[in-house]
């Protein structure tokens, strides 16, 4: 604490406001209550001392633990099927590190969501974002039991046009995913007509496989442990297009500090197990 006057930090904080060119908290004769910007900015300062903190440690070769709050976004069948059930040992080794789990499927904004990090699929097109890759999860067709009943099951992608499909679309932008298809040379894409269901949310998508509503292209590691319960049944499995690259992303002008370097070396170790190509070789 400041231990300073209060007319003192009143001042204070008049000054700051005219250097911001606005108003960080609402006056009355009663009360004192931040605004919208002075929430904000009152959040993004803490997470800057903290990270200068953890600057003078990492420099002077200070050996404490990490403390302090991690802000992590993550998909929601990543959280749930992979990161949340082996956090137990990662507050076992980090029980200093208040982990902050913001889990969906949207499009996150590091910087103006104050995020310290994302664990993101796909193509890095972002220059202003620095990567670590996780692993690589690969691609499968299929479809429940219920749902195959009595239909004539695809032989080539271009038969999935006469079937019902299960499409992921953007939260964003809204825009459907084709289901890609691939073997040598040959690669096609499919995407689907309006008869089927779309969902934005990758749990629901496997629930909606596995509740029979159609055909869809889910992730090996999802759909594996229903292949062997029966639950769902591989199709085309000699079609498979690229594998999807997962990277744990952060602000490349942001210092990653030793909270974040912590979280990095653990999530790149607990991803292992789903790796695509890793399993290929074993």
């Amino acid at each position: 604490m400041m231990n300073l006057p209060r007319s003192s930090v009143s001042k204070l904080v008049q000054d700051l406001e005219a250097h911001l060119g606005t108003k960080l908290v609402e006056r009355t004769t009663r009360f004192v209550t931040m605004t919208t910007e002075g929430v904000s900015y009152h959040e993004r300062a803490l997470k800057l001392l903290a990270d200068l903190e953890d600057m003078d440690g990492t420099v002077s070769g200070s050996r404490s633990a990490p403390k302090g709050k991690l802000r992590v976004d993550i998909g929601s069948v990543l959280a749930n099927q992979i990161l949340i059930p082996a956090l137990s040992d990662f507050q076992h080794q980090y029980p200093d590190i208040e982990l902050m789990l913001g889990v969906s499927d949207r499009p996150a904004d590091l910087i103006s969501e104050g995020i310290d990090c994302v664990i993101r699929g796909g193509a890095l097109v972002d220059s202003s974002m620095k990567a670590r890759k996780l692993c690589e999860l690969d691609y499968v067709i299929c479809a429940s039991p219920a749902y195959l009943d009595g239909l004539r099951l695809p032989e080539q992608p271009e038969d999935i046009q006469a079937h019902r499909i299960v499409s992921y679309f953007s939260a964003s932008s809204g825009k459907r995913f084709p289901l890609r298809f691939q073997r040598g040379d040959e690669r096609s894409e499919y995407l689907a007509a309006s008869i089927g269901i779309s969902v934005n949310e990758s749990t629901a998508h496997l629930n909606a496989l596995l509740s029979g509503l159609g055909i869809g292209q889910s992730f090996g590691f999802l759909a594996r442990p229903h292949f062997e319960s029966g639950a769902l049944v591989q199709l085309l499995p000699e079609w498979k297009p690229d594998n999807h690259p997962l990277h744990l992303v952060y602000p490349a002008n942001r210092f990653p500090n030793l909270r974040l370097r912590a979280f990095t070396e653990w999530a790149a170790k607990v991803f292992e197990v789903v790796d695509a190509r890793r399993n290929l070789s074993s």
